[in-house]
């Protein structure tokens, strides 16, 4: 069974960095596409980065230059590097993974995952 756990979130003021993590378990590998999706009340699930099983990278333009996102697959773990927060980073945030080439993995919509993560929440004072 598959299962992806969150950890890292909190309450931080602006300025301030979070790393994220996302470990992977009952694989035997990460997956081949993976990435950290964010949702406010209300809103549809954005993707914020996204890393894929060859080591390619995309983060959104939103966050880009502030935020990081690395996969360790030795250790199956998802990581997403926060710098330089803002308010508007706010969010739940939720890690996504899927086996199989698919569709281009940076930049997949969130119906592109088969799994997901409970979530962490972010929350970023001003």
């Amino acid at each position: 069974q598959v299962r992806l756990v969150e950890s890292g979130g909190g309450s931080v003021q602006a300025g301030r960095s979070l790393r994220l993590s996302c470990v992977v378990s009952g694989v035997t590998t990460s997956g081949d596409c993976m990435a950290w999706f964010r949702q406010t009340p209300g809103n549809e699930r954005e993707g914020v980065a996204y890393a894929a099983f060859d080591s390619s990278t995309r983060v959104s333009d939103s966050v880009k230059g502030r935020f990081a996102i690395a996969r360790d697959d030795a250790k199956k773990t998802l990581y997403l590097q926060m710098n330089s927060l803002k308010p508007e980073d706010s969010g739940m945030y939720y890690c996504a993974a899927t086996w199989g080439r698919g569709p281009e993995c940076l930049g997949r919509r969130s119906e592109g995952f088969g799994y997901w993560g409970q979530g962490t929440q972010v929350t970023v004072a001003s």
